[in-house]
Order: C-alpha cells, then structure tokens, then sequence
C-alpha cells in the first residue's frame, strides 16, 4: 500500500484536486490539521457546479468539533463555489450552532 502524501496546510484547500469521493474524509482531516497549526479561519474550494461537494462539505463542517461558523466566501475569494470557515480556538466555547460567519 502506498504511503499518504503529506501536503503543508495553508488557508485553504481546493477539492478538485481529490476524487470526489474523498471530499469528506479529506475536509474532516483538513480542518482538524488547519485547526491544530494554529488558523483562525480558512476557505475550503469545492467548486460551483450541482452542489454535491458543496453538500458534503457542509454536512462535515456542521458535525466537525473544531468548527465555529461557516458560511460563503466573498465573491472576491470563490462566492459560492468556496466556503469560509471559522475554526474554534483553544479553549474557546464548544456549544450552539453553526451560524455563519458574518
């Protein structure tokens, strides 16, 4: 079996480059990876076309612990083909919802 690759975690990571079916497991180890070095905030690049990816990333965003808000990217950054997240910080809240960031 092949070794994984190990890629360096920026602000951001764009989908199209992972077989579709991968976009959950590879947001959940994303965010838990951006979270640990230290971001704030990053924007996940799941493209526009019927929504399906968009679909799962938010439905892992919403049960991922690391995550505080999520919402759109601005227009300038990818609009609705890119979303913005807002990860918790350590020792930060750990209840209430989802809400987008804003």
């Amino acid at each position: 079996m092949d070794e994984p690759i190990r890629v360096p975690v920026e602000d951001h990571i764009d989908l199209h480059a992972y077989p579709p079916g991968a976009a959950a497991s590879v947001v959940e180890e994303y965010i838990t990876a951006a979270a640990e070095a230290g971001f704030r905030e990053v924007r996940v690049i799941h493209g526009k076309g019927t929504g399906v990816r968009k679909a799962i990333v938010r439905g892992v965003l919403s049960r991922h612990p690391k995550v505080a808000g999520f919402a759109d990217a601005p227009a300038e950054t990818g609009g609705w083909g890119a979303t913005r997240v807002v990860l918790r910080q350590p020792g930060g809240a750990t209840s209430g919802g989802r809400s987008p960031c804003g």
